[in-house]
C-alpha cells in the first residue's frame, strides 16, 4: 500500500477485514453526501478556505439546503470544517469531528446514525474515495489535486449494492 495515505489504507483494510458489515453502512441510511474540502489558502496542513473556497462551501449550503441532512462529519482540520460549516449553521447542525486517520470510527458513527439519516462527510481528496469504497460503491474514484467541485451522493440499492451519484458543484 505504499504510496497511500494511513488513512486510505486503513479504510482499504477495515474493509476487508469487515467484509458484508461495513460494506452494508450505506444501506442504514437515506443518503450519504460526501465531498473533497473546498479551495484551501495554501499547502500548511490545517490551512483555511481561500474566497474560492468559502464561495464554494456558500454554494454546497445553497445546493444541500433541502435534501434533508440530519447529520454532518467532518476531520479535525479546519478546511473541512469551514467547507460544511455554512450547511450546518444554515441547518442549525452540530458538525461532528473525526480525525481522518479514524475512519473505523467515522463509519461506526455513519451506521449508528439510523434508517433515515441523510449525511454530509467533508474529507479529503484521499479519504473520501477510500470511504466510497467502504460504503460499497464499487466505481473506481480519483479525485485530482486540483479538484474540488464533486459533489459523491450514495443512495442504498438493491442486492447489487449502493447507487453512486457524482455530481459537480
Amino acid at each position: 500500500m505504499r504510496g497511500l495515505s494511513l488513512a486510505v489504507c486503513a479504510v482499504l483494510i477495515l474493509a476487508a477485514s469487515l467484509g458484508g458489515p461495513l460494506l452494508s453502512v450505506a444501506t442504514a441510511q437515506e443518503a450519504v453526501y460526501l465531498v473533497r474540502h473546498a479551495e484551501r489558502v495554501d499547502d500548511a496542513r490545517d490551512s483555511l478556505l481561500s474566497a474560492e473556497g468559502r464561495a464554494r462551501a456558500a454554494r454546497l449550503a445553497e445546493m444541500l439546503r433541502d435534501a434533508g441532512i440530519t447529520a454532518i462529519f467532518v476531520s479535525e482540520y479546519r478546511r473541512t470544517e469551514e467547507t460544511a460549516g455554512p450547511l450546518a449553521v444554515r441547518l442549525g447542525i452540530t458538525v461532528q469531528k473525526i480525525p481522518a486517520d479514524r475512519p473505523d470510527a467515522l463509519l461506526a458513527r455513519v451506521r449508528a446514525a439510523g434508517p433515515k439519516a441523510r449525511i454530509l462527510i467533508a474529507g479529503h481528496s484521499d479519504t473520501v474515495p477510500a470511504l466510497l469504497k467502504a460504503l460499497g460503491c464499487t466505481q473506481q474514484v480519483t479525485i485530482a489535486k486540483a479538484e474540488y467541485d464533486n459533489l459523491f451522493v450514495v443512495v442504498p440499492g438493491d442486492k447489487a449494492g449502493p447507487v453512486l451519484v457524482r455530481l459537480r458543484y
